[in-house]
């Protein structure tokens, strides 16, 4: 009997040999080591058994696979049925309504409104003829009452788990064939097949990849609720969000009443789409006029107030940036942002000393969007500017005027898209002028247009300086 190939034999001894995983970032390494090499974390580090790869042409277990279906991409195929809850901002963010077995990730900060939104948006599927369950693993059903009874939602037909062991969740699921399963949350959830705690990366994996096939097997729609880290981001593994259709996040600050539902990944809609909500004392509201709402605590004009008329998804927003430009006495002046991109305002600084003349040395710099409102699109870059350059010279825009367009590093202004759009809803609520790049396709009717070529002509034109 012939020995079998040395290369055969060290990869059947690669394919058996067990991986050590650290529990706070994933990071995979061949030996265990008390601090992981990556994250820094002390302790994190379990062993993992490998999967292992079976013969060609078998599975894992041993038996022989089956043919996969071919189709072509011009098979005909309706598209999926969805549900509306009647919440319209929650519709419009998830693409026009539930999908019956779709897996949703919703993440946002501590304290933010998430049960809250996923309780209220419960009772509105089960009032729409869904069989609802709500499984939570952080409250006990009391709790979870006394915030229904809070929002007057007692009456409201959806059943209620306080669970965290994922084997006992999956067989309750399979018993009730619920159509829409709440997980609040998913970093509670326990599997009993994982060395490591509730919240680790492996556990949450684990969780988060029964719970999506239990959803497409069974047609069962489940909305799970992640952690954030205190950078902003869903915590655990980044694999958990790929596995799930929908990504969305609950944005909004604590003094603010606003509450933004923010679609970051959407395979049965539009990314980047937003809802709009107001936190009051008997829950969530929706906004139907955001644009009207982020304007309404908008005063006399003032230097360094400056409306900038974004697109969030597919609906117009129109916003307020506010700055603040002061002497420091520090040797080191401050930049604080809220609201945008900290590297975007270094670049928009840089522009303004270096293509415009305009020094920022010695200066603090503070820049706001009100209303709690998070700006991510690069035509905010002239809006910006033009606040900046408010304050500093202290000199205020017409109150009737929005600014948009972004500014490249040469100084230039490009255009941006859905121009008519954004001009739409600025003369929809009451604005007259329009500040925005030169060289678009800008049809205001019954607004002011002026067109600039690059930011020194804004400098020059508007604020008189340079």
């Amino acid at each position: 009997m012939r020995p079998p190939p040395v290369a055969a034999y060290l990869g059947a001894m690669a394919r058996n040999s067990p991986n050590f995983v650290c529990q706070t970032c994933g990071n995979v390494t061949s030996k265990w080591s008390g601090r992981c090499e990556v994250c820094g974390e002390w302790n994190s580090i379990v062993e993992e058994a490998p999967v292992s790869a079976g013969p060609a042409g078998k599975t894992l277990g041993g038996g022989r696979g089956r043919s996969a279906k071919l189709t072509d991409l011009s098979h005909p195929e309706a598209p999926p049925p969805r549900t509306s809850c009647g919440m319209d901002e929650l519709d419009r963010v998830l693409g026009g309504g539930l999908v019956p077995g779709s897996a949703i990730l919703v993440g946002g900060d501590p304290g933010i409104g998430k049960s809250t939104l996923l309780l209220q948006a419960a009772a509105a599927f089960a009032d729409a003829g869904l069989k609802v369950i709500y499984a939570s693993g952080e409250e006990a059903s009391a709790q979870v009452r006394m915030r229904a009874q809070r929002l007057g939602l007692q009456q409201a037909p959806v059943k209620l788990a306080n669970e965290t062991n994922l084997r006992d969740i999956l067989a309750t699921l399979e018993e009730e064939r619920p159509a829409l399963t709440i997980i609040d949350s998913i970093q509670t959830m326990w599997a009993d097949n994982v060395s490591s705690a509730p919240g680790s990366v492996g556990q949450v994996r684990a969780a988060a990849h029964e719970l999506t096939t239990f959803a497409k097997a069974r047609g069962c729609s489940v909305i799970m609720v992640g952690h954030v880290t205190k950078d902003g981001q869903l915590a655990g593994p980044r694999v958990v969000e790929h596995m799930v259709d929908t990504v969305l996040y609950f944005e909004g600050e604590r003094g603010h009443q606003f509450r933004i539902l923010r679609s970051v990944k959407n395979r049965f809609g539009p990314a980047d789409e937003i809802g709009v909500f107001e936190m009051t004392g008997a829950g969530l509201h929706e906004v139907t006029n955001p644009s009207a709402l982020f304007l309404s605590e908008r005063g006399a004009p003032a230097p360094g107030s400056v409306v900038f008329s974004g697109i969030e998804g597919t609906r117009p927003v129109l916003v307020e940036f506010q700055a603040l430009v002061a002497p420091t006495p520090q040797a080191q002046p401050r930049r604080t942002v809220v609201g945008w991109d900290g590297g975007r305002l270094a670049m928009i600084l840089a522009v303004l000393e270096a293509r415009c003349g305009i020094p920022f040395a010695g200066l603090d710099v503070y820049l706001n969007v009100a209303g709690g409102m998070k700006v991510s699109e690069p035509a905010a870059d002239l809006a910006v500017a033009a606040a900046l350059l408010s304050a500093r010279e202290d000199v205020a825009l017409p109150p009737e005027t929005v600014v948009f367009g972004e500014i490249s590093l040469s100084g230039a202004l490009r255009p941006v898209g859905q121009t008519e759009n954004r001009l739409k809803e600025a003369q929809k609520l009451g604005f007259t002028t329009a500040i925005l790049p030169r060289g678009g396709t800008a049809k205001g009717a019954g607004m002011s247009l002026t067109e600039m070529p690059d930011l020194a002509t804004v400098v020059g034109e508007v604020f008189g300086a340079g």
